[in-house]
């Protein structure tokens, strides 16, 4: 096994969660490193029983597997994992951070990470504070995290985009699965302006226990969470509560002191969340944070990862500038079917991008030095 099979496979065993998953990686150095562990050293790792040890070797390969890498290529999509420089460095401090993460479009490297999060519906007030705090935020380089759901998390991405700013969406489903359909527009534009992500497969649906775990994402790859509009019992609350279990700071907006949208929030500055009522009560809290510049920070590492040398002579041949996958074959005189896979395998690591109608070139701002 090689490349990015290994990652998916050891995800799919029944009674590998991501504590244990991270614990693995961690004692073994790659998930490969773990299927080819004897049953002994497995053992050895807290958590690893010899029935699991008997469940990993029936799974370390799978059609299932190969299936899912391939949509994952033809989406256009790319796999970042715990291990690749382009993982969020923040969420990596968690407990229990995904093995990997689904992702489309470019991932923020550098500068201050916000959270925005609150009621699904809200306010006229509520949109309203929303989009221009995101606007302000946004304004001066910071990037705006939410997870797409109607009301709150809409005007953040919305009010970032419309600044020019940077905004990451984390889903509670799968990327094949937008939620709620009337975002489809928005998914595109936040891809556009920054990321989509998700820990689940493609395929995954809207269901009750996954948002809870998109939560821990929100907050955990943030320095900061604002909470704007909940009820007592929002969801955002929990988003609120991870931020502050992960040592984050917790910000709150007022609200309508008659409005049973606004009892969360209000709890929430009760408790000793930072009152926010402009983009600089935000920003105050984290000036030692460097910002990248005023330009859009790249997602890349500074230096390639390791390249077969087909891999390499390809990378050598694609610009900027998409070329057809069947030109690129004349050029290099490859067959069409083994230059597929080698594309493949450098969207995979994040330095090849796939266009509409087989176009392929060069990830933005790609270093091959």
């Amino acid at each position: 096994m090689s490349g990015l099979h290994p990652w998916f496979a050891l995800k799919r065993v029944p009674g590998v969660g991501n504590l244990l998953f991270r614990r693995l990686v961690e004692r073994f150095g790659s998930p490969e490193a773990v299927f080819d562990a004897d049953d002994t050293e497995l053992q050895a790792v807290k958590g690893v029983t010899a029935r699991l040890v008997s469940a990993m070797r029936r799974h370390r390969t799978t059609d299932a597997v190969d299936r899912e890498l391939e949509a994952v290529r033809q989406k256009g999509y790319t796999i970042v994992t715990l291990t690749d420089r382009r993982y969020p460095a923040l969420l990596c401090q968690i407990p229990d951070p995904p093995p990997f993460l689904y992702v489309y479009g470019v991932l923020p490297a550098t500068g201050l990470n916000i959270a925005v999060v609150g009621s699904r519906n809200a306010t006229a007030y509520g949109i309203s504070a929303t989009r221009q705090l995101c606007m302000d935020l946004a304004g001066q380089q910071v990037n705006i995290v939410s997870g797409m759901a109607r009301g709150v998390d809409t005007a953040a991405h919305a009010g970032a985009i419309a600044a020019g700013g940077f905004t990451v969406s984390v889903l509670g489903t799968g990327l094949n699965h937008i939620y709620p359909r009337e975002n489809a527009q928005l998914f595109h534009q936040i891809a556009e302006n920054g990321a989509v992500v998700s820990e689940f497969s493609l395929d995954t649906g809207p269901d009750a226990h996954h948002f809870p775990a998109r939560n821990r994402i929100i907050s955990g790859m943030c320095h900061g969470t604002v909470v704007v509009e909940a009820t007592r019992r929002s969801g955002s609350l929990i988003t609120a509560r991870l931020a502050a279990e992960q040592n984050r700071e917790v910000f709150a907006v007022p609200g309508n002191i008659h409005s049973f949208k606004s009892v969360g929030t209000h709890t929430l500055i009760k408790q000793g969340a930072k009152l926010v009522d402009h983009a600089g009560d935000v920003i105050e809290e984290f000036e030692h944070i460097p910002m990248p510049g005023g330009s859009m920070p790249s997602a890349l590492p500074p230096a390639l990862p390791p390249l077969t040398d087909e891999e390499a002579v390809v990378i050598d041949s694609l610009e900027a500038e998409p070329v057809h996958i069947d030109d690129l074959a004349r050029r290099l005189a490859l067959a069409s079917g083994r230059l597929s896979g080698i594309l493949l395998q450098l969207e995979l690591k994040g330095l090849v991008v796939q266009s509409p109608g087989k176009q392929f070139s060069l990830t933005p701002g790609m270093d091959r030095k």
